[in-house]
C-alpha cells in the first residue's frame, strides 16, 4: 500500500548515467543544488571537463553494460538514474538496452542502492507492444525490468519534451520555422501531451526522496493535449511568424517521414525516425499521482506556450545548457588518438599547414573557437554544404547540427559533423569527425608561437584509413585539399588579422572619434608539409 510518508531527509549520494546526454546533463546541476551527492557513470570522462558543474560531481569511467564499472560506480550510492537510451543506434539496440537494463538492476541490488529513477517513454494505451515503435517497445521493456527487480524504482513516462536544445523542440522549430507551407504526415493528427523540461527536471529530482514502498510507474505531462498540428501553429504564434499552412498526405510512412524531417531539420533520420514513430498513437497521460510525492507547485506544470517561449528566450540568449546531439552518436569512434603514446599504428594521413598571422594568439583563438555553424568553415560554404548533404544522404549527422553556443565550446559539444575532442584554451581544438567515412578522421587547429615569437597558425587534417576503401577514399579527395584545407588555413588568419585591425583602429580612434575600418591584407604564404603517412 502506497503511503504520502517521506523518507528521513538529508543529502543522498546519487549516481547518474547518460550526463553527457541531454537530460542527464541538466540533470547533474539540479541534483547538486538540492543538496545532493552526485557521482556520474560515463565512457568517456572527459567529456564532462568543461562542464559548469564538473567541480561539483565525481566523475568515474565506465559503461551500463559492464557489470564491473558499473559495480564499482555504485558503492556507497542511495539513488541511481538511469537516463541511457539507444535512441539513434542500428540492429540489436533492443538487446543491447535489455542487457544494460538487467546489469543495472542487479548492480543497484548488490550494493544495496535505495531507488532506481528512470525516464522512458509515454506508451498508448490499448495497444498491444508488437505495434509500439522498437524504440517505444523498448523504453517499456527497460522500465518493466526496473520494476520487477529487487530494488524499488521510479520509472517516470514522458511523450514530447519541450526544452532549448532537445530533440522534439528542434524538430519542432526547424519544422514551423524554414516550411510556411509544409505537406506533412497523418501522424499531426495525433494527440500528445507535451511536457517542459524544468517539470521532467523537477519530478526526477523529487524522484530521489519518493518512499520506499513506491515502486511503480508515473505519466508525467503538462496540462495541454495538443495534436503536433496544434504545436507547429502555437510555436507559429509564439515566435511571432506568419500562420503556416499544413497539408497533411496520408501515404507518408513514419519511415518516409523520417527522411523528410532529416532533410529539413538538423536532426539526422535516424534519430528523427523514432521520434515520429512514437507519434503513430496518442500518447496522453492517464493519471497524475506524481504530484502525491513531488507536488506542483502554482503554474506548474508549464503550459506549452510558456515552455516554448522558455526554449526560445534559451536559443536567442545563446543558454542552451545541452543539447539533443551533446549525447555521442552510435557508433561514433572511439579509438586512440592519432597523438597518444599507445597509438595502434597503421596509416595514418595527414596534411598538416603553418601560416604566421601579425596578431596576438588570444585573437587568433578567437576566430578559431567561433568556427563552425553559422560562422561556416572558412573555405568553399558549397563544397562544404554538398558533403554535409551527401552526409545526411547516407544516414550521418550532416552539417545541420550548429554549435550550442556561438562564441564557446567544450569537450564533448557537437559541432556540425565534428564533435569537440579535446580543447586547450588559446592553443588547441581538436576535432573529431563524426560523418559517414570509410575510416577516422579529426582535424586540429592551433594558436601558437614560432622560434621569432611571431604567432603562428598550425591546422592538421588526419585520416586512419579503413581497408582499401579508406585508401581510396583519401586519394580521391586529396587533389581538393589545397583548395579546402589551403583555403580554411588562410582565411582563419585573414579573419583574426581583420579582427585586429579593427581593434586597433577603433582604439586609435579614440573615445567618440571615427572608427576606421581599414582593411590589413594577410600576405604570409601557406606553408604547407604535405601527405605524411605513419605506419
Amino acid at each position: 500500500m502506497e503511503t504520502d510518508r517521506q523518507p528521513a531527509q538529508g543529502p543522498l549520494r546519487c549516481l547518474v548515467t547518460g550526463a553527457s546526454g541531454y537530460v542527464g546533463g541538466r540533470l547533474v546541476p539540479e541534483l547538486v543544488e538540492a543538496g545532493h551527492r552526485v557521482r556520474c557513470l560515463a565512457r568517456s570522462p572527459g567529456k564532462l571537463r568543461d562542464h559548469p558543474w564538473a567541480g561539483d560531481a565525481e566523475v568515474v569511467r565506465g559503461d551500463v553494460t559492464d557489470e564491473d564499472s558499473v559495480a564499482a560506480a555504485m558503492r556507497g550510492v542511495d539513488v541511481a538514474y538511469y537516463l541511457v537510451h539507444a535512441l539513434g543506434s542500428g540492429a540489436g539496440f533492443e538487446e543491447t538496452d535489455r542487457r544494460a537494463a538487467r546489469v543495472f538492476a542487479e548492480q543497484a541490488h548488490a550494493a544495496g542502492v535505495r531507488r532506481i529513477v528512470y525516464l522512458g517513454g509515454l506508451t498508448p494505451r490499448g495497444v498491444p507492444e508488437a505495434e509500439l515503435s522498437p524504440h517505444l517497445r523498448s523504453r517499456a521493456e527497460v522500465g518493466r525490468i526496473f520494476l520487477d527487480g529487487p530494488v524499488p524504482a521510479t520509472v517516470l513516462r514522458a511523450a514530447v519534451v519541450i526544452g532549448s536544445g532537445s530533440a522534439s523542440f528542434e524538430m519542432l522549430r526547424y519544422l514551423t520555422e524554414r516550411l510556411p507551407v509544409m505537406v506533412t504526415p497523418s501522424w499531426v493528427h495525433t494527440r500528445t501531451q507535451p511536457i517542459g523540461v524544468r517539470d521532467v527536471l523537477r519530478y526526477l529530482v523529487g524522484s530521489a526522496t519518493m518512499p520506499q514502498d513506491v515502486d511503480r510507474a508515473f505519466d508525467i505531462g503538462g496540462p495541454d493535449v495538443l495534436t503536433y498540428r496544434q504545436m507547429m501553429r502555437r510555436y507559429a504564434d509564439v515566435a511571432r511568424l506568419r500562420k503556416r499552412l499544413i497539408l497533411p498526405v496520408p501515404m507518408l510512412t513514419p519511415g518516409l517521414s523520417s527522411h523528410w524531417v532529416g532533410l529539413v531539420t538538423p536532426v539526422p533520420a535516424s534519430i528523427a525516425r523514432p521520434l515520429t514513430e512514437s507519434l503513430r498513437h496518442e500518447v496522453v497521460c492517464h493519471e497524475h499521482d506524481i504530484a502525491r510525492y513531488v507536488p506542483d507547485p502554482p503554474g506548474r506544470p508549464l503550459p506549452f506556450d510558456e515552455a516554448l517561449a522558455l526554449a526560445l528566450r534559451r536559443v536567442r540568449e545563446a543558454q542552451v545548457a545541452t543539447r539533443w546531439s551533446s549525447a555521442s552518436v552510435p557508433g561514433a569512434p572511439s579509438d586512440p588518438l592519432p597523438t597518444d603514446p599507445d597509438w595502434a599504428g597503421g596509416s595514418l594521413y595527414e596534411d598538416e599547414r603553418h601560416l604566421p598571422v601579425d596578431v596576438s594568439t588570444d585573437v587568433l583563438w578567437k576566430v578559431i573557437e567561433g568556427i563552425g555553424g553559422d560562422n561556416g568553415w572558412y573555405s568553399l560554404p558549397l563544397a562544404w554544404a554538398v558533403r554535409g548533404w551527401l552526409d545526411r544522404f547516407v544516414g550521418g549527422v550532416g552539417l545541420r547540427r550548429g554549435r550550442r553556443d556561438a562564441e564557446r565550446l567544450r569537450v564533448g559539444d557537437s559541432l556540425d559533423f565534428w564533435r569537440v575532442e579535446e580543447i586547450e584554451p588559446g592553443h588547441l581544438l581538436r576535432l573529431r569527425a563524426e560523418m559517414r567515412l570509410p575510416g577516422l578522421a579529426w582535424l586540429e587547429m592551433y594558436a601558437e608561437v614560432d622560434d621569432t615569437g611571431r604567432t603562428r597558425y598550425r591546422q592538421r587534417a588526419l585520416f586512419h584509413p579503413r581497408g582499401l576503401l579508406g585508401h581510396a577514399y583519401w586519394w580521391s579527395v586529396f587533389p581538393f585539399h589545397a583548395v579546402v584545407f589551403g583555403g580554411m588555413a588562410r582565411n582563419i588568419t585573414q579573419a583574426a588579422a581583420k579582427g585586429m585591425s579593427a581593434h586597433r583602429n577603433t582604439s586609435r580612434s579614440g573615445p567618440g572619434g571615427p572608427a576606421h575600418t581599414g582593411r590589413t591584407e594577410h600576405t604570409g604564404q601557406t606553408e604547407h608539409t604535405g601527405r605524411t603517412e605513419h605506419r
